[in-house]
């Protein structure tokens, strides 16, 4: 009996200490940070590529990946192209401004067993391809050997591959290797295909591709300067027949029995003579270094990883941990490096769409934001772009817009400025987010130089809003356009119009939509021409003059709820910035001003009735104005919550109105225009799609009034209910609120950052982006 005792205590012994054993592990393992290797091809990034790029909205057909702001990138080849194995698909590469496919493969391995005299067929062999967070891997498992192949970025300019052949058999493995590829030469853009014109040469160990001087703008620009070049560390004789090159290594190679043999190659995109010779003299460094370089590459990108699961609360929703690693992919393979015009590091709205490659000012802003969460310098520098293209007061094109942000810079200057670019836009600005940006940046970095730096250039573009978009000079801004030849009427030729006295004619329709466009929210209800119902007459042109009676630019007769908000929220972050600079006149000044457009917009702009926020249609110079609720409730009416301005009472209706089901609290919530508005379309780009900016500032809006339930209930509808985000599938522009498809284009920039702030500052956390400058 005892000794029965003694085993049955002996097991409950066991027992405790094994559990205890299993809960410790538990506990180890949650609070370990997510490694790289947990996030294998979050994003699809298969591909059978071809000249025509473009699929449906004029966005690639396939998903892509790339780094370090490199101008080409690469594709997996797709599992039923066996044709392409044994090579990256692709590359994309961005004619300055347009993305084509300069081959479907170009660096395709070809493998030769010289005893048995046969090719390795890689169609027979088990694959597996996998993109992890900054790099791809494919592996080809065959009977004697095993071949990876390992891509990662090394500079803005160039990938490096790791080429890595296992020898399984007990003799040697002689093999005999060469690289083949075969230009597309042409980009299909619709009904036109376009010749690209290049030729390919053999280079040191290796091939070039050498491009034409094409300069056809809305399609493809590249110079004679340009160059794609493919250098192999091993000794390669080169052969070019037309479209095709193979490079074959000089000496068969012998792999002992269980060995490993590896070789490096360099791929390198560049635009210039100079940038060509600076990768030249680097390869043989980044092959020698390529230990060194594929761990600082983990390294960099395990940073990323650490910094957004720095909170251990990520260990409650790990359902959400692949969207926030896509988050980071997006954002990274839309980096852009300083091209052209380009002075500093941005990232593009996406670089699957044609006309996205170039930085925009919003997109750039709410980038930076979240981007400063795990590459702080990539954040800085994507202000800095548009910055670089303040317009000063002796500017050649806009000196009466001292101080503005232009909407939109590319590679290419326009012939304004001495360019042969058409898709720069300098006929309006985007909504003032600019010191948002710059201060949530230095919340993550610290940088007090980087404050010093932005602050007087903030200044400048808070202060232009009043210079010129200010029509009544009450204080209270209107969206408008700059003065610009694309407002005026132009005859079937393209030419000016001009009236009877010799006077240019005004477009308003094009003033209009310049005005809608600086909104950010293009083809918004609320900025529909011809207005709603027989007492609103609709969207009008208004000039704003200078105190010397001088045209300065125009405004839209009516003051927009959200511009002011936001400008409301600048003087906030522009005097928490003046208060780390020890500038308190200016915080004084900002708080002074701040009171003035609170009571401004909580006295007029709000309606009693309907529990929400709207524009106000003003009279010209006239004092009378008229709230425009007949236009139905946008994403603009919780701008005031965002701002931090809203009375509790006024917030709770705004409240009210976001949590109803027939309005904004959708199957993805958050529409750009509420379910009940008259207008309202649920696939029709700003009149009702999810756009994830608005949808964050909605979630900010409630975290700043104490809705937090409301705002962690509605995020995760944002997460769970976009099709394709919780899976493998791309980050849209924007989703429709009643399916969860994804619409316009993909792997979309500011969607990414919206998604990996709601996962930090609402999932894991309960903080917000908002002002603290103005309590």
């Amino acid at each position: 009996m005892k000794k029965i005792l003694f085993v049955l205590l002996s097991l409950v012994i066991m027992l405790g200490l094994t559990n205890s054993y299993v809960e410790a592990s538990e506990s180890t393992y949650k609070n370990e940070k997510p490694k790289i290797s947990n996030f294998k091809n979050v994003i699809d990034v298969s591909a059978t590529p071809n000249a025509d790029i473009y699929g449906n909205y004029d966005t690639n057909h396939f998903n892509q990946f790339s780094d370090l702001g490199a101008w080409h990138s690469y594709y997996f080849p797709d599992e039923n192209s066996t044709d392409l194995l044994g090579g990256f698909a692709g590359p994309v590469i961005i004619g300055e401004e347009y993305p084509a496919n300069l081959a479907q493969t170009f660096d395709q391995i070809e493998l030769t067993n010289n005893d048995t005299k046969s090719v390795y067929d890689l169609s027979k062999a088990t694959t597996d391809m996998a993109y992890y967070p900054g790099k791809l891997v494919q592996k080809y498992q065959m009977d004697d050997m095993t071949l990876q192949l390992t891509l990662i970025y090394v500079s803005n300019r160039s990938a490096m591959i790791k080429t890595a052949i296992t020898n399984h058999t007990k003799k040697p493995l002689n093999l005999s290797i060469a690289w083949k590829g075969t230009l597309l030469n042409k980009l299909s853009d619709g009904d036109k295909t376009l010749d690209l014109k290049q030729t390919l040469s053999s280079s040191e160990n290796g091939v070039e591709v050498n491009f034409s001087d094409i300069r056809e703008v809305w399609n493809f620009f590249s110079t004679t300067e340009t160059k794609y070049s493919i250098y192999h560390e091993i000794p390669v004789n080169t052969e070019v027949s037309g479209n095709t090159y193979q490079s074959k290594v000089e000496k068969p190679i012998t792999i002992s029995p269980k060995k490993v043999f590896k070789t490096y190659s360099v791929e390198s995109y560049t635009f210039t003579n100079k940038e060509l010779q600076d990768e030249k003299t680097k390869r043989d460094s980044y092959i020698k270094n390529q230990a060194k370089i594929m761990k600082d590459n983990k390294k960099r990108w395990q940073g990323y990883l650490d910094k957004a699961f720095a909170n251990n609360a990520k260990n409650k929703y790990p359902e959400y941990q692949n969207a926030v690693v896509k988050s980071v992919e997006t954002l990274t393979t839309n980096w852009l490096s300083p091209a052209g015009a380009i002075q500093h590091d941005g990232i593009v709205p996406s670089t699957s769409y044609k006309w996205f490659n170039g930085l925009w000012a919003w997109d750039s802003w709410k980038e930076a934001v979240a981007t400063a969460k795990f590459n702080p310098q990539l954040a800085e520098n994507s202000i800095r772009a548009l910055f670089d293209y303040q317009i000063k007061e002796n500017d050649a094109v806009l000196p009466q817009d001292e101080g503005a942000i232009i909407d939109a810079i590319f590679y290419n200057k326009t012939p304004e400025r001495g360019g042969d670019g058409g898709n720069w836009n300098e006929r309006n600005s985007k909504p003032p987010l600019s010191a948002w940006a710059v201060w949530n940046v230095y919340q993550s970095t610290k940088d007090k130089a980087f404050l010093e730096e932005m602050y007087p250039k903030l200044v400048k573009y808070h202060e232009w809003w009043y210079k010129n978009r200010d029509h009544n000079a009450n204080g209270i801004a209107e969206y408008g356009s700059m003065i610009s030849d694309a407002n005026w009427k132009k005859d079937d030729s393209g030419k000016n119009l001009k009236d009877k006295n010799g006077q240019l004619v005004l477009d308003d329709e094009a003033v209009i939509e310049a005005a809608a466009w600086e909104s950010g929210m293009d083809n918004a209800v609320r900025f529909d021409k011809e207005g709603q119902g027989e007492k609103d007459p609709g969207v009008q042109v208004l000039e704003n003059k200078d105190e010397n009676n001088k045209l300065v630019g125009y405004s839209i007769n009516q003051e927009s709820v959200d511009l002011n908000a936001y400008l409301y929220a600048e003087k906030g972050f522009l005097a928490s910035i003046a208060n780390v600079l020890d500038k308190q006149k200016a915080v004084d000044k900002y708080k002074k001003e701040a009171k003035k457009v609170k009571s401004y917009i909580e006295k007029n702009m709000y309606d009693k009735k309907t529990g929400f926020y709207y524009d106000l249609q003003i009279k010209d110079q006239s004092s009378k104005t008229q709230l425009l609720t007949n236009r139905g409730k946008g994403t603009e009416g919780w701008m005031p919550l965002w701002a931090k301005l809203s009375s509790d009472e006024k917030a709770e209706s705004v409240m009210g109105n976001m949590m109803d089901k027939d309005k904004f609290n959708t199957y993805v919530p958050f529409p750009t225009a509420s379910k009940d508005n008259k207008r309202f379309s649920a696939t029709e780009y700003w009149r009702g799609p999810v756009w994830l900016d608005q949808a964050l500032f909605g979630v900010e809006a409630l975290q700043n009034y104490g809705y937090s339930s409301e705002a962690k209930f509605m995020t995760k509808n944002l997460f769970n209910h976009a099709n394709g985000l919780m899976g493998n599938g791309p980050i849209h522009e924007n989703y429709d609120p009643l399916t969860g498809d994804g619409l316009s284009t993909k792997n979309f920039s500011w969607s990414a950052a919206s998604y990996y702030l709601l996962y930090e500052n609402v999932l894991v956390n309960n903080q917000t982006t908002s002002q603290t400058g103005i309590k």
